[in-house]
């Protein structure tokens, strides 16, 4: 069973198309050349694959995959995916 980290992380690459180089907890958003468009497609993407809703307001206030673990593993994705 992968953790929340992973499976965002293969969000990441297999959507967004970041590389696995690129990616940890304290990568900003910004370093990986997403922008606001990518976050709704990501908000969108971790709906699907974490059963969990991100709003546009908490989408914007992501600054780093870390953040977006966290807030992930606050709505409960780390289970609802499970």
């Amino acid at each position: 069973m992968a953790n929340t980290y992973d499976r965002v992380a293969d969000l990441l690459v297999e959507r967004l198309g970041v590389t696995r180089e690129e990616l940890s907890p304290e990568a900003t958003f910004e370093e990986l050349d997403l922008d606001s468009l990518d976050l709704v497609e990501f908000s969108m993407a971790a709906r699907d694959e974490f059963g969990v809703q991100i709003s546009d307001d908490e989408a914007e206030g992501l600054k780093t995959v870390g953040d977006a673990v966290a807030l992930l593993d606050q709505k409960g994705a780390g289970v609802a995916g499970a």
